[in-house]
């Protein structure tokens, strides 16, 4: 009987930063894997309110503003998305080389904008 040939997985190449310093405990690890996961659900949720603003806010008026909004909390999501892989790769260097975890614009940026598109849907609804 002729068997395919095996298929071998596609081997994922080490990142150089992996290979410097000390391996940190992988409590710690694991713990800044579930904080990246924590920002990745974060992201997907203010996409899904972005979509259901733009798909059933269907009393409030101008439209527009409410595709606006819809737009920007999608695009916060992108972003938040991408600065959590940062985050996540910072803060694995930092316990590598034994050093302070780093700060993040995340956190400011998403309350920002958060306050913002409250306060519009606010006034949306204030002026309905």
């Amino acid at each position: 009987m002729n068997l395919p040939p095996r298929i071998r997985p596609l081997a994922i190449r080490e990142p150089a930063w992996r290979l410097q310093g000390e391996e940190p405990d992988y409590r710690f690890s694991l713990a800044n894997e579930r904080t990246l996961l924590a920002w990745v659900r974060t992201a997907l949720a203010l996409l899904a309110g972005g979509v259901l603003l733009e798909q059933f806010a269907t009393h409030l008026e101008p439209h527009a503003v409410l595709v606006g909004l819809a737009i920007a909390l999608a695009a916060l999501a992108a972003l938040l998305s991408g600065l959590a892989y940062v985050r996540w790769r910072a803060n694995e260097i930092a316990m590598r080389h034994r050093r302070p975890l780093p700060s993040t614009i995340a956190i400011p940026l998403l309350t920002a904008t958060l306050i913002a598109v409250c306060a519009v849907i606010a006034l949306l609804l204030l002026l309905r």
